[in-house]
């Protein structure tokens, strides 16, 4: 039998306007009529809070849906579906609290909120059988969380491995296509506005540390905070270091990893030297790309525009849709938190992977077997090493070892920058296979 819901449309109400509220509207508007006959219903944006009535939008809207009062929003009883797109954790989480608790379904595309609350506020819409989706805070338009969710449910997955930041992947790219600097194609990408004024949450990996947290979260079964992942951004990549990996072969990368060991998980986000012929070694500009490990499908990769305002939007209508098709058939609810595990996250330096070491040492007799001597100590194993003669009397040596503990390595380390053969050790970065 046919299930006949008394309603007659869908309402949604919206917290934010800016570049990610204003691509779901006009998604939501445009597509208005396709929607329609995909949910069963038509679904109608009720209200919408902003912060400045006054301001210009990127989007056409009625005047008189906007509000610069949250609880209009939050406290109207018939708004089926609350989209929170403001971004940050308070008040965003305080709002998400109010709205599931008066009995709101809720969409939301904010990662920070979701990698440090979102596990509490996930149950507490499960408690109340009320659907709770997050599409839209990793990858942009890429899907990725509702895979996760359910078409790839039947897997064990044992990796997530992703270039989950446009703008930091956009600055290597163009640092490696065009030999250029770090300060300066900065600059040029905050002239075309992937970056913000202030870069810091995409250059030190903050922003890419909560899109991990979430994905790992969600592929290991496993709550992961933010806090338990080892984060190093970019800054101190150099033209130099680029030029050396292009030479022996690999491409240097910013990727979030969370690997599955069984008892804990390794989960960590820093600049890596990845072979050529990985993956994730040809995704460039700022598209953005998620390489998974299943046990049953194997190797998968999503991949496509990791942000941006109708990208994004596309994901936050998506997750309209599906929560307006199970207000239709009265099945809300149906998929809460799947973090069912509590696996301990290792620290860094629990690490066994390849390294990439590149140091300044006066170019004299011994000098080499000097600082391999000190490698061996700590139980580190060179696979290669490259020595280059520079003006003055020194050298550059690079160095990739073996797979190796980075508790070791980091103790080698110390030991050969204190030594007086040593000008300075200008870069480590691990390398992954």
């Amino acid at each position: 039998m046919r299930v006949v819901n008394p309603k007659k449309q869908i309402t949604v109400g919206i917290l934010g306007l800016g570049v990610v509220g204003s691509g779901m509207v006009r998604v939501l508007t445009e597509n208005a009529a396709d929607i329609a006959r995909k949910v069963g219903l038509p679904v109608v944006i009720k209200r919408v809070a902003v912060r400045d009535l006054s301001k210009s939008r990127d989007v056409e809207i009625d005047p008189a849906l906007l509000t610069d009062r949250p609880e209009d929003v939050i406290d109207d009883p018939e708004i089926d579906i609350l989209c929170e797109l403001i971004g940050g954790v308070e008040p965003a989480h305080g709002y998400v609290l109010r709205a599931i608790q008066s009995g709101k379904n809720i969409v939301t595309a904010n990662k920070e909120m979701m990698a440090k609350a979102g596990h509490d506020l996930l149950h507490e819409a499960e408690d109340r059988k009320l659907d709770f989706n997050f599409e839209g805070s990793v990858g942009g338009g890429i899907p990725i969380i509702q895979p996760l969710k359910q078409a790839l449910a039947a897997n064990h997955f044992t990796e997530v491995m992703g270039i989950v930041n446009g703008t930091t992947n956009y600055i290597l790219s163009k640092m490696t296509a065009e030999d250029a600097d770090f300060g300066d194609v900065l600059a040029e990408a905050q002239a075309h506005g992937y970056a913000e004024p202030d870069p810091t949450n995409d250059i030190e990996g903050y922003d890419a540390q909560y899109k991990t947290a979430i994905l790992s979260s969600i592929a290991f079964t496993s709550r992961v905070l933010p806090e338990s992942i080892y984060v190093e951004g970019i800054t101190k990549i150099s033209r130099r270091d680029i030029a050396v990996a292009r030479d022996l072969g690999y491409v240097v990368k910013i990727v979030g990893i969370g690997q599955d060991l069984g008892e804990a998980l390794q989960v960590r986000v820093h600049p890596v030297l990845l072979p050529k012929g990985h993956p994730l070694a040809s995704v460039n500009d700022v598209y953005n790309a998620i390489y998974l490990k299943g046990s049953a499908v194997g190797d998968v990769m999503f991949y496509g525009r990791g942000a941006g305002s109708l990208p994004t939007g596309s994901a936050v209508v998506g997750d309209i849709m599906e929560i307006a098709r199970n207000i239709v058939h009265g099945a809300t609810g149906h998929i809460g938190c799947t973090c069912y595990d509590q696996k301990p996250t290792l620290s860094i330096d629990r690490l066994r992977t390849k390294y990439y070491i590149r140091l300044i040492a006066h170019d004299r007799p011994k000098v080499l077997a000097s600082l391999a001597s000190v490698f061996g100590d700590f139980n580190v194993s060179i696979e290669s090493v490259v020595q280059r003669a520079l003006p003055g009397g020194d050298a550059e040596i690079v160095w990739i070892t073996h797979q190796t503990l980075e508790a070791n390595l980091r103790s080698a380390l110390d030991v050969i920058q204190r030594l007086h053969i040593v000008s300075g050790i200008e870069n480590w970065i691990r390398v992954e296979e």
